[in-house]
């Protein structure tokens, strides 16, 4: 499945991505796993980075991973790290990016 999103905020930017999945015999239960490229500006700050996704859902519980691939920063934005956390309120999805940058983190 290709992912094309839109980021308003510190992070202004689009990305564009590809995203495999495995659903199970059991109801609830499935796996998925994306990469990512984000292209724009964070607080100001122009480039590009990329992201890698990893989520689990079984057994009632659910796991969400995303995180920033180490050393795909460029321009502006060399030497980001960082994860990504998706909160879900009203069925509406935000997210919230802790991530630092090699001489300045937010």
């Amino acid at each position: 499945m290709s992912i094309d999103k839109v980021f308003h905020g510190d992070l202004e930017a689009t990305s564009k991505g590809e995203m495999l999945t495995a659903m199970t015999a059991s109801e609830g239960s499935a796996g998925y796993v994306a990469v990512e490229r984000v292209s724009g500006n964070l607080d100001g700050r122009k480039g590009n980075f990329a992201l890698i996704h990893l989520g689990l859902m079984g057994g009632g519980k659910s796991e969400l991973r995303i995180s920033v691939v180490p050393d795909s920063g460029t321009e502006e934005l060399a030497g980001i790290n960082g994860t990504i956390t998706v909160k879900i309120n009203n069925e509406k999805h935000s997210y919230e990016f802790d991530y630092s940058l090699s001489s300045y983190q937010k």
